[in-house]
């Protein structure tokens, strides 16, 4: 008899988490298990890729009138008649207002939230909340499971969340999964009492499908003039992503007469800021925002070197794609950076600052030879990982 499995996240948008997600549904055996999909959205660019053996579930109504903008969702709830969904409404927004970062507001906003979410009828062998925070929370208060599995993502110290909300969900789950040695360490330390159920299983990559992909688009993605050196990093718009720290390196490289351009792919609520960044630079047309991209494969191949300016990862998939297409690889030197890189053999690891990338970018630019060498080590490596399903199942 097939087992229920039932996976949570907010929504399929652009992210490594959500790109993580849909990895690991293509790698399910669905003759084993019948699969539910749980979103808040049911919209993002990735949701064209969940397997057709994956059922979607409905959002409440009362969900759906929650979600509105203010005004209209309290006189919609009032209509209603639901009143006290209308206080939790107001009472969401006061909180929103008040928190003192995003990662307490979703925290604390939780109770508020979970007014307006049923619980869920069926009765599951094992239940996913395949993001920290309201994934776990929604497993762990709104689905009947024998078996229930949180999953973080993240440095969790980077995340300024509060431990102290987060321990009492951990108590309820079975599994804590997270990305990467590095991250495990980090959960076992901050929740000691909680350390024997932390298991880690990596991001599933597939080097056959990214090849694949990667070869789709035969034409030059980037037109190319002059002979210029391309870069290009991966991710969301985000204080986490430390963007403005790559237009800064980006304005050094100009000063000292690199032919660059500079290309991200992602999109996100720093859009504005970076975009101003750029044009105080003057790096218009160099410094590129180039948007979301369903398939960033051809731009990885396409780019002489890959780079990573982040403040904290957890294990970084962009890193690990980068990896498959054998690119040169510049990341800084975030918590978990040495669980993906080994600095000097299969890319360099920087100083967290403008002028460390930028030199690690002059290096390579110049030295073609350590380019190749970086290039040619990766391509000796195994680099595949769809066999952490098999972890997944063992869970099970």
């Amino acid at each position: 008899m097939k087992k229920n499995l039932l996976f949570v996240i907010p929504s399929l948008t652009a992210a490594g988490g959500e790109k993580s997600l849909v990895n690991l549904l293509s790698q399910i055996d669905y003759n084993l298990y019948n699969v539910d999909l749980f979103l808040l959205k049911h919209d993002g660019m990735f949701m064209e890729f969940v397997p057709k053996e994956v059922q979607i579930l409905s959002l409440p109504e009362t969900y759906h009138l929650f979600a509105l903008p203010l005004f209209k969702s309290i006189k919609q709830l009032i209509l209603k008649r639901e009143m006290t969904l209308a206080y939790n409404r107001v009472m969401f927004a006061i909180r929103n207002r008040n928190a003192r970062n995003i990662s307490i507001r979703e925290q604390y906003n939780w109770k508020y939230v979970s007014k307006s979410l049923e619980k869920l009828p069926k009765k599951y062998d094992v239940a996913i909340g395949f993001l920290e925070k309201t994934s776990t929370y929604f497993c762990v208060d709104k689905v009947n499971a024998f078996k229930k599995i949180g999953w973080v993502h993240i440095d969790y110290d980077k995340l300024g969340m509060d431990p102290n909300f987060d321990i009492d969900y951990f108590k309820e789950l079975d599994h804590i999964v997270t990305v990467s040695e590095e991250c495990a360490n980090k959960l076992k330390n901050r929740f000691p009492s909680q350390k024997n159920k932390v298991r880690v299983i990596y991001n599933i990559v597939s080097p056959t499908m990214i090849n694949k992909m990667a070869n789709q688009n035969n034409i030059d993605v980037y037109d190319r003039k002059d002979n210029e050196i391309v870069l290009l990093s991966i991710g969301r718009l985000h204080y986490q992503k430390a963007f403005e720290l790559a237009i800064e390196s980006c304005k050094k490289l100009i000063d000292r007469g690199y032919n660059i351009k500079w290309n991200i792919i992602g999109e996100g609520e720093e859009r504005e800021k970076l975009t101003n960044l750029i044009k105080e630079n003057k790096l218009e047309g160099t410094f590129r925002l180039l948007g979301l991209k369903s398939n960033p494969y051809p731009y990885i191949k396409q780019a002489d070197i890959y780079i990573q300016t982040s403040r904290f990862e957890g294990k970084s998939i962009a890193i690990d794609e980068a990896k498959i297409l054998n690119k040169p690889i510049i990341v800084t030197n975030f918590s978990t950076a040495k669980d993906q890189i080994n600095d000097g053999i299969d890319g360099l690891i920087v100083d967290m600052d403008a002028d460390a990338v930028a030199n690690g970018v002059e290096k390579l630019v110049k030295d073609i030879s350590l380019r190749e060498r970086l290039a040619y080590n990766l391509s000796q490596l195994k680099l595949g990982t769809e066999g952490e399903i098999n972890k997944l199942y063992e869970t099970f």
